[in-house]
């Protein structure tokens, strides 16, 4: 099992996206309840054995992504740990939003 660790732009990203789905509904407590799931594949995509997701070297080097629920994951691994890169709206354009 790898340690999971998230990039402070990640950390970033699910409190941004905590907000969005918060002010969109109304109620803070269903969007509260989709960021935890967000985070429980961060966590399995680091329990589990393996290389997972789908390699993106057209983005960066050694960043994988992994689609949930209309977001994507973009992450590496690195030795031991698994570090969430950036959490992004799947509709977006991800290439430009990483190249900056």
């Amino acid at each position: 099992m790898r340690r999971l660790s998230y990039t402070k732009a990640a950390a970033r990203d699910l409190a941004d996206i905590l907000s969005y789905l918060a002010e969109r509904a109304g109620d803070g407590e269903p969007a509260l309840r989709f960021v935890q799931r967000l985070k429980g594949q961060c966590r399995r995509l680091a329990e589990l054995p393996g290389a997972l997701g789908r390699p993106r070297d057209d983005i960066r080097p050694g960043i994988r992504s992994f689609a949930y629920r209309g977001y994507v994951i973009l992450f590496r691994y690195e030795d031991d740990v698994l570090r969430i890169i950036a959490v992004i709206e799947g509709h977006r354009d991800i290439d430009t939003l990483m190249k900056r």
